[in-house]
């Protein structure tokens, strides 16, 4: 018998996988990256199965590998099974889905670590004398004398640096073979300034001791062979869920287990690292941080800490998932509604599913949290196929804050000139809390400083050459940027059609609104959160303490604000245009401002002092704006199911979007067509298809867009079918057709 590797290729689109030997003296687990040849060349790839075959059953000879990447294997087992469910569920490669499992250093040849030079003795200490070095040799005496007193390595940096020796004297050690430089390897903790005090387990209220037992119970049943079932908790803003996921985590490790802890957004994950480094300050090094924040450099590391099992806690946003955590014993995902976990490259996966899948494939406890839960998640409790735990109410009996709708038009109406800003009512609110020393965020989920620029005197709008949409203006770049593409330029100071100096600026942005407040509350301290404003690195970190600190009096911020960040101080939030987002040609629309609007409340009032949300809005008597001015989450789900179920909407469906796009527009629509009538030809008695059209946003970065949609209420059945059609297709090389299975957008 010989053992033979089954290895799939990288970067071969159509999983490409090869049997290969194992030389003599070398152990390949699966999992474990792996050179190979390839025809007349070298490749990597990944091992995915190890099998022992008798040589005689063998129809041809079998190349030998030639050579391992690392010692160890990146993919447990775990890993392996759930890419292979990723990739039947959503329509990719095994390949795909494996270079999104791995950090960008462990994919070439070499996996790349960061190393320095350290210097070492290279003979006993006591064979050392440096009492031998005088005259012109006393200085390789003194290095000598400093080696000898330490235990471990000492950086070359150090010696040559910090403790003034010169490198020729080390050079001379070396030569007289007395010390010896080696490369070690340097792990990066993007951490690693700060300094954490431990804080104390909070005593839980009635509500969180539920959640935590029915959490604690489910673990126990998972481990004598019962059912994974997810738990939905479906907490109000501020009722401590928080203080569950780190009660659950302790008991986890405790119990000799790994935890993996999801947050949906960059914003959150410095506060909510904070938080877990601060309860697990023993044991903080086992603490790994994961987001797209970080160097590739920072993420390798805090990834290897894990792989090593170094690290048994992550904490990150949606590819963490794919963190190696050995023995993994609970899966926690914050404001599980949220659509970053959606991922819109391929794969085209959404985390919070996935979190589910690897649950059942590991066999441990997941628990989805929110404060407003995705339909999808509802309808799964509401089926039975998830548990529900509730926290109806704040810790300490807080009581939620005072939600009042401001009619904008109204307003209109008492301005004579330019958008209405703010209202008098929330001029009001925040000058009684800049007198009480109280703290205030504003929240509008547009960036930039006027959405548009138009002329007044012939209709001229400033549109993006490259994408159907408008350009928006930055005034502190003084650039017209587009927020598709990129796309930037100079903005006219004339129309370049009608040459018209009238031309104006059309809506606002977070940077217009902080421009106003900067000239209404001129000794307020005012600081602004968005994309434009964050990009220097920990400078999200660093303003946020600020506020924390109360060096900040009034924050203006984008989504990044809107959700999972705790400000006692903070008793009023103003939600500047509620109408953002809600007029969309989407079906999600409502839910998702009714989720925002939700969330954004909830930073006010999670002190002592109670709380107040001023929302200003066009269309005051929307249901997504009335449901959560009186936080009833269940009164807008149950009309919202209705009307998905009865236009036959998900969660009722799964939904498979098709888009198709080429710089050339008749080419793209005419290879969709094409598609549409190989997809009808065979379709299943129970899938829609709907007719080939134009997407929302027909045109972005020159290229067409033309869409279809597939509805089932089986997934699988819709992926296996689009897979055999895709099979039985080619497209010119400039056409690229995409496949979303459960879409986020529709655009």
């Amino acid at each position: 018998m010989i053992r033979v590797v089954k290895v799939l290729v990288d970067g071969a689109t159509n999983d490409l996988t090869f049997s290969y030997s194992i030389p003599d003296g070398l152990n390949v687990v699966a999992g474990q990256r792996v050179r190979i040849p390839l025809r007349n060349r070298k490749a990597i790839g990944t091992v995915t199965a190890v099998e022992e075959i008798d040589p005689s059953s063998l129809k041809y000879s079998l190349k030998p590998i030639a050579g391992v990447v690392a010692a160890d294997p990146f993919l447990t087992k775990g890993l392996i099974d759930l890419a292979h469910w990723i990739a039947d569920f959503y329509v990719a490669s095994v390949e795909a889905v494996f270079r999104t499992m791995l950090p960008k250093p462990s994919r070439g040849d070499d996996e790349k670590r960061k190393t320095e030079k350290h210097v070492l003795l290279a003979v006993p200490a006591e064979e050392c004398n440096p009492g031998d070095f005088s005259g012109r040799l006393e200085k390789q005496g003194k290095v000598l004398e400093f080696l000898m007193e330490e235990e471990e390595s000492v950086s070359l940096g150090r010696l040559t640096g910090e403790l003034g020796f010169s490198r020729s004297s080390i050079k001379a050690l070396e030569d007289k073979g007395l010390v010896k430089t080696t490369d070690k390897i340097v792990t990066r903790d993007p951490l690693g300034e700060m300094e954490y005090v431990e804080s104390a387990a909070l005593t839980l209220n009635d509500e969180q001791s539920v959640c935590l037992q029915q959490v604690l119970r489910s673990s126990r049943e998972i481990q004598v062979g019962g059912k994974v079932k997810p738990i939905l908790l479906f907490g109000v803003t501020g009722s401590g869920k928080t203080e569950v996921y780190l009660q659950a985590i302790q008991q986890t490790v405790e119990e000799g287990k790994g935890a993996i802890v999801l947050v949906p957004e960059i914003a959150l994950t410095p506060q909510t690292a904070d938080r877990f480094k601060q309860r697990f300050a023993k044991i903080q090094d086992e603490v790994a941080i994961l987001h797209s924040n970080l160097s590739e450099g920072e993420r390798h590391d805090e990834w290897r800490k894990v792989l090593d099992q170094k690290a048994r806690i992550v904490i990150g946003a949606r590819s963490a998932i794919f963190s190696p955590v050995a023995n993994l014993g609970l899966i926690v995902v914050d404001e599980e509604h949220e659509n970053s976990y959606k991922q819109d490259v391929v794969p085209r996966y959404q985390a919070r599913d996935i979190a589910v899948v690897r649950a059942h494939l590991e066999k441990c406890p997941v628990l989805l949290g929110s404060a407003t839960p995705s339909l999808e998640s509802w309808q799964n409790v509401t089926s039975g196929k998830y548990e529900l735990t509730t926290m109806a109410q704040r810790i300490d009996d807080r009581k939620l804050p005072l939600i009042r709708i401001i009619d904008m038009k109204q307003e209109a109406r008492r301005q004579t000139s330019g958008p209405a800003i703010l209202s008098l009512k929330l001029r009001q609110a925040i000058e009684k809390r800049l007198e009480d020393g109280e703290q205030t965020i504003l929240f509008l989920n547009r960036r930039g400083f006027a959405k548009n620029i138009l002329c007044p005197e012939c209709g001229y709008v400033a549109n993006c050459r490259h994408c159907t949409t408008t350009m928006t203006l930055h005034r502190g770049d003084d650039r017209l940027i587009c927020h598709i593409c990129g796309f930037s330029q100079l903005p006219p100071r004339k129309c370049p059609d009608c040459s018209s100096r009238a031309i104006v600026n059309a809506g606002f942005g977070t940077e217009r609104v902080e421009e106003v407040l900067r000239k209404v509350f001129e000794t307020a301290r005012i600081s602004r959160v968005d994309t434009d404003s964050m990009r220097r690195k920990n400078q999200l970190r660093d303003t946020l303490s600020q506020f924390r600190a109360k060096k900040i009096d009034i924050l203006i911020g984008t989504q990044m604000i809107a959700k999972g960040l705790h400000f006692p101080n903070v008793t009023l939030v103003g939600i500047l245009n509620a109408d953002v987002g809600l007029h969309i040609p989407d079906f999600r629309a409502g839910e998702r401002t009714f989720q925002l609007l939700t969330q954004v409340a909830g930073r006010a009032g999670r002190g002592e002092l109670e709380g107040e949300v001023i929302v200003q809005t066009y269309t005051p008597h929307h249901p997504s704006i009335q449901f959560a001015r009186h936080h009833d989450f269940e009164g807008f789900a149950e009309q919202e199911l209705a009307m998905r179920r009865q236009f036959g909407h998900p969660p009722f469906v799964h939904i498979v979007l098709i888009t198709v796009r080429s710089v050339h527009q008749e080419r793209a629509e005419f290879s969709l067509k094409t598609l549409h009538a190989r997809m009808k030809r065979d379709l299943p008695e129970d899938m829609v298809l709907t007719e080939p059209l134009p997407s929302p946003l027909v045109k972005s970065h020159d290229q067409w867009r033309y869409q279809i949609l597939l509805k089932a209420v089986n997934a699988r059945r819709i992926a296996r079918h689009v897979r055999e059609v895709m099979k039985s297709l080619t497209f010119p090389a400039d056409v690229i057709v995409t496949i979303d299975v459960d879409p986020y957008s529709l655009g």
